[in-house]
């Protein structure tokens, strides 16, 4: 299929190689030239500006905006209404709010449209991992997408088939699931990102315990010095916590222990913070991605080597670089 990237960040671009490498054609555009450049370097067709896309590509177009959630998303999906034609498609593939969605789908209904929201997961690493997607929009639509769908997703790759899945559907085994309407893609990946706070947040507090187990503050026989990269190796082989976040913890420590290359400054993008709006709305308490969130709040002031090691997760699956203080 040819469609275009709005948008060639550390995961716009990626999706574009991934795409491109899977035979897709891709029209690729941001705003910094730099990187329309470099992408028809690795055979992508450039564009110089919206027009200049919508011209390259054929009914119906199919847009992929990859952009930060909020205003840069919102302008840009929509001068692509303006843009478009009775039949065209824009995929918001970033972390938008989706209720935001849900405001842009009805738009785009009314100009006989179609919008389809993506929440994507795989970070940096997506490119040759693959990226896994919960999709909402209407059926046909996203039947007709499934070609990008299916090129993206991991796939069935080493994980073992779940007992006793059965049916004809097995997108969701290969990586990716049309959720349901416009807006339960980003409702899913919002969850699934609070989800990640808690997590992240349950392996910081651990090893900080590990850390400060030779603290001066405990009596001399019962310090131990305790090796945190072999903590974080063993764990990964065979252990109930293994994960692909205590992956990105050994990866971290081996390469810097006392993670001197983090301040603890750790940041949050929104999706924990609508998560426990949802949450509230709903009357689901949620004490723990609650405190998660809270812990980044209060890493801002106070910072601790559990800080530094979510700051070393965030770094190691999404490339996130400490915001300045």
């Amino acid at each position: 299929m040819r469609l275009a990237i709005i948008g060639l960040g550390r995961m716009g671009a990626n999706i574009a190689r991934r795409l491109m490498r899977g035979g897709h054609e891709i029209v690729a555009y941001n705003r910094d030239p730099i990187a329309v450049t470099k992408l028809v370097g690795e055979g992508a067709i450039g564009a110089n500006s919206l027009e200049d896309i919508v011209a390259k590509l054929s009914a119906p177009r199919i847009f992929w905006v990859m952009l930060p959630a909020g205003a840069p998303t919102q302008g840009i999906v929509d001068r692509l209404m303006e843009l478009s034609e009775v039949g065209d498609i824009i995929i918001d593939g970033g972390n938008s709010f989706y209720k935001d969605d849900i405001k842009r789908g009805a738009a785009a209904r009314a100009k006989q449209l179609h919008y389809v929201d993506v929440g994507t997961s795989g970070g940096v690493w997506g490119l040759e991992r693959g990226y896994c997607m919960m999709i909402g929009g209407d059926k046909e639509t996203i039947d007709l997408l499934d070609p990008v769908f299916a090129t993206l997703a991991p796939g069935y790759g080493s994980i073992a088939r779940t007992v006793g899945r059965s049916g004809p559907d097995n997108r969701a085994e290969r990586g990716y699931i049309h959720v349901g309407p416009t807006g339960s893609g980003h409702f899913v990946k919002m969850v699934h990102n609070g989800i990640e706070y808690g997590l992240m947040q349950a392996y910081a507090e651990g090893f900080d315990i590990l850390k400060s187990k030779s603290s001066e503050r405990l009596p001399p026989d019962e310090r131990f010095e305790i090796d945190l990269t072999d903590v974080a190796e063993v764990w990964r082989r065979g252990s109930v916590i293994s994960s692909w976040l205590l992956d990105l913890c050994a990866l971290g420590l081996v390469a810097d222990p006392m993670l001197e290359q983090f301040t603890g400054h750790v940041s949050d993008s929104g999706e924990g913070q609508w998560t426990i709006d949802a949450a509230m709305e709903e009357a689901v308490p949620a004490y723990v991605l609650s405190a998660a969130l809270f812990a980044r709040y209060r890493s801002r002031v106070d910072h601790t080597f559990g800080d530094k090691l979510l700051s070393a997760m965030r770094f190691g699956f999404g490339g996130h670089v400490e915001m300045p203080q």
